[in-house]
């Protein structure tokens, strides 16, 4: 396919998908237009990426398959279109992954993640089906209007909600189902932008776009924060263990996908959508830029050790940030405090903010100080108009109270990672340190596992062939020996 046709083909894309699913609000607006705007950056940096590649015809014929797909994934109004848009994506993104096929680790990747999808597959039909089943239809709005109308759903209903939770978590590189996202990273640079910045994260869309069903099975929404939590904060402390840059950019959006889960299990359905944008926009931009951040970091010289910061900062810091976001609350959220699914996000954000008062030196100027004080308060004002701003992009608001388990989860597993980063920060060559550092490095050994049970079921071709070569091998040299 010339380059020239598929710049045409992705711009023909979108109204051909709302032709094949007409399903336009502004939340399939939104999305229709990211994967759109997305697929256009990554196709134009493309064309000189793979200039000179053999197989530069395969990469654009299915990228523009996988964007097609994805395209009527976001405008679906059935379930059962979704679903095998979904599929579609997932197949068209497996000739992406193993487009060197003389990579052993890239063809490793492609087949996990193969077998995954397949798997995640069978989970999202079964809960298409039960769902369809219980409620006589397979649109969605009209799943969440029969959902409201009944005092209490049926089993079948409650069930297909976990199935439905099984698939997002296997499509969402959840742990220890990850390995194939970070692996990934022997596919072209054009891949792993368009994988991480459109592909991985549909997961959350769906959700959202089942906000109405999904609300009404606390059962569901409660795997969803045990999960999204689990794999937040340990794909969070691997990250900061990585030196190469794509690698360490896969394990942040392992993190960042957990995170988007934990959202959704706690009906925080307008942050998911706004981190499911910005996680988007900024890893595509990572993943282009990667080459750039490598030739930078070449070029500078080590670094001099940072200093170790006490106990007193770290709580001081944690104070800071609780400070901001009280008085961000105040100004733009004054009835927040009555709305339990704000109550993780703004404890979260107030530890995230506790790094910047530890850095802040004491000796710098009043001047500098209230500049930066003051960038802080602006971040988190902004943060609470985008909060609003996407608030009102979604189609109906859902009634959800997360209850107090799952707040306490999601509060407790941050902060956890909060004293973890102060233990390291304190005694970065202590025992607790270094046996985590250790064990983060290895990514807790889940992978390996994973990998170990992928290879039993259903070894990959280059290793089935290598099996059958050594067996062959062993035979003549038995046969010789007798």
């Amino acid at each position: 396919m010339p380059t020239a046709l598929g710049t045409a083909a992705l711009f023909a894309i979108p109204p051909l998908a709302l032709a094949a699913a007409p399903r336009l609000d502004a939340l399939s607006g939104v999305m229709l237009t990211l994967v759109t705007f997305i697929a256009l950056v990554i196709h134009r940096y493309a064309r000189r990426y793979l200039d000179g590649q053999p197989a530069a015809a395969h990469y654009r014929l299915w990228f523009t398959a996988t964007v097609a797909a994805a395209s009527i994934l976001v405008t679906a109004g059935d379930l059962r279109v979704l679903a095998v848009a979904w599929t579609l994506s997932s197949l068209s993104v497996f000739q992406l992954l193993s487009f060197f096929a003389d990579r052993p680790q890239s063809q490793v990747a492609a087949h996990k993640k193969f077998l995954l999808s397949r798997l995640a597959d069978v989970a999202i039909y079964a809960a298409v089906f039960l769902i369809g089943r219980a409620f006589g239809t397979y649109d969605i709005a009209g799943v969440g209007a029969a959902a409201a109308a009944l005092n209490a759903l049926p089993a079948s209903v409650h069930a297909a909600g976990y199935l439905m939770v099984a698939g997002v978590a296997l499509r969402s590189a959840q742990l220890p189902f990850h390995g194939w996202l970070i692996q990934v990273m022997e596919a072209p640079t054009p891949v792993s932008a368009l994988l991480h910045a459109g592909v991985v994260n549909i997961g959350g869309y769906v959700l959202i776009r089942l906000a109405a069903l999904m609300g009404l099975l606390p059962g569901a929404m409660t795997a969803l924060v045990v999960i999204g939590a689990t794999t937040a904060v340990l794909a969070s402390l691997v990250m900061t263990t990585r030196v190469s840059v794509k690698v360490a950019l896969a394990w942040s959006t392992a993190a960042q996908m957990g995170f988007m889960l934990l959202e959704c299990g706690l009906g925080a359905w307008e942050l998911a959508l706004l981190h499911l944008v910005a996680h988007s926009c900024y890893k595509a931009h990572a993943f282009l830029s990667s080459g750039g951040v490598v030739a930078v970091h070449a070029r500078r010289p080590l670094a001099v050790p940072a200093p170790r910061v006490s106990v007193w900062r770290w709580s001081m810091g944690a104070l800071g940030g609780a400070a901001i976001v009280v008085l961000a609350v105040l100004i733009a959220w004054p009835n927040v405090t009555a709305d339990p699914r704000a109550w993780a996000p703004l404890g979260i954000l107030a530890l995230s903010l506790a790094p910047f008062f530890v850095r802040l030196p004491l000796a710098r100027s009043w001047r500098t100080s209230a500049t930066l004080l003051g960038a802080a308060v602006g971040v988190t004002a902004l943060y609470a108009v985008w909060h609003a701003a996407f608030t009102a992009l979604l189609p109906t608001p859902v009634a959800f109270v997360p209850g107090i388990a799952s707040v306490a989860i999601a509060l407790g597993a941050f902060a956890g990672l909060f004293v973890v980063q102060v233990l390291v920060s304190v005694r970065p060559a202590g025992n607790t340190a270094r046996t985590l550092q250790a064990w983060a490095f290895a990514g807790f050994h889940l992978d390996e596992l994973f990998t170990r049970a992928t290879f039993l079921v259903w070894p990959p071709k280059h290793v089935r062939r290598a099996t059958i070569r050594l067996r062959a091998v062993t035979t003549t040299s038995h046969e010789r020996t007798v």
